[in-house]
């Protein structure tokens, strides 16, 4: 296969230098150019043509974001971003995400050289899932709420009857990666108020779950937050792996509760879904729901097929409507999910189907 031709766009010279040799030393791909400002790279792109860019946020006479905006308006091409882990940085990538960037990379503001280096495998990875990623189905921008004004409603989920005790007796599981981000809130937007609880684990390190669960927050009729060990699960809230801890949950009495703690990367991931997805299995059996969307890899597959032998019902992203076909595919081989379906219509069909469990009895653990 030909390698991947990658572009870097960054206003230092150092990190310039520092990724074309991370990115010339694979054997599947190639820094076909360097820019240092977006004006130098609108033109490296038009002459070289791409197959992804590597984009910092922070650059003179145009951002970032306003060069990711125009480019996917008209030149769309995959774009990793390459950004400072601040909290505004932070906020950037979100906002980078939304125009349809495929994924980020966290840049040291210390030490950059040996930071890059260290970082060299994460970036080639994201580098590799952008080069097969289906960047068309991001061009619709999100819906944005003005400072200080109230979310637009979301599009309305099936059934439109309260759920009453089904929200406090089931949970819902969604675990993402490389273009999550967006899934996760396509589905959580279409959720109604009194949803059942949502646990998530999208593939973040430290830093960037906050903003991104604040973003979320604005846009969803359920309360969205980062969660915190021992808290107990809420209807009509959903619950962020805070980046760089894993998830799962557990019982107390009648209730359910989140657990929130450190330990090893489970396939190479922390947060992981497969510890989420194992705990569903183990402690909500046929109470919970679970939802594969978009990712590189296979993290959590095992165990989401752990989940449906212990009742659960499942639903994958379909190959179609992801940015990277891994996760759910390589859950759709374990044999793990109930159902396929585009992304648009996972959140109506989570309702639909928890709506069909109250004609029957609900399941305790």
């Amino acid at each position: 296969m030909a390698a991947i031709r990658v572009v870097v766009v960054d206003d230092s010279a150092l990190v310039r230098s520092l990724l074309k040799a991370v990115i010339d030393r694979q054997p599947d791909m190639q820094c076909v150019g360097a820019a240092a400002d977006p004006f130098a790279a609108r033109e490296l792109i038009r002459e070289v043509s791409p197959d992804v860019v590597t984009l910092d946020i922070e650059m003179p006479r145009m951002d970032g974001l306003e060069f990711l905006s125009r480019l996917m308006k008209l030149r769309p091409t995959p774009v990793v971003m390459v950004s400072t882990l601040t909290e505004r940085g932070a906020e950037a990538t979100m906002r980078a995400l939304e125009l349809g960037a495929v994924d980020f990379v966290s840049k040291p503001r210390l030490g950059v050289a040996e930071g890059l280096s260290q970082l060299s495998d994460e970036i080639c990875d994201k580098i590799r899932a952008a080069a097969r990623s289906r960047i068309h189905r991001r061009l619709q921008p999100a819906v944005q709420a003005a400072p200080g004004a109230a979310a637009a409603p979301a599009p309305s989920a099936a059934p439109s009857r309260p759920l009453g005790r089904l929200s406090t007796e089931k949970l819902i599981f969604i675990g993402a990666s490389t273009g999550g981000t967006e899934a996760t809130r396509e589905v959580l937007v279409s959720l109604p108020p009194d949803s059942p609880a949502v646990l998530i684990t999208q593939h973040m390190p430290p830093g960037f779950t906050k903003s991104y669960a604040a973003r979320l927050n604005t846009l969803c009729r359920l309360t969205v937050r980062e969660a915190t060990d021992g808290e107990r699960l809420l209807p009509g809230h959903a619950y962020l792996a805070p980046g760089g801890l894993h998830l799962s949950v557990e019982r107390s009495g009648a209730n359910y509760v989140a657990r929130v703690r450190d330990g090893e990367p489970v396939n190479r991931h922390k947060p992981s879904v497969e510890v989420l997805f194992e705990s569903a299995a183990r402690v909500a059996g046929p109470n919970a729901f679970g939802v594969m969307l978009t990712g590189m890899g296979a993290d959590g597959a095992r165990a989401m097929k752990l989940m449906r032998d212990a009742g659960a019902y499942n639903i994958c992203q379909d190959e179609a409507t992801c940015v990277v076909f891994g996760m759910p595919r390589e859950a759709i081989a374990a044999g793990a999910a109930n159902e396929v379906l585009p992304l648009p219509r996972i959140g109506t069909r989570l309702m639909e189907q928890l709506a069909a469990t109250s004609s029957g009895p609900t399941h305790r653990v």
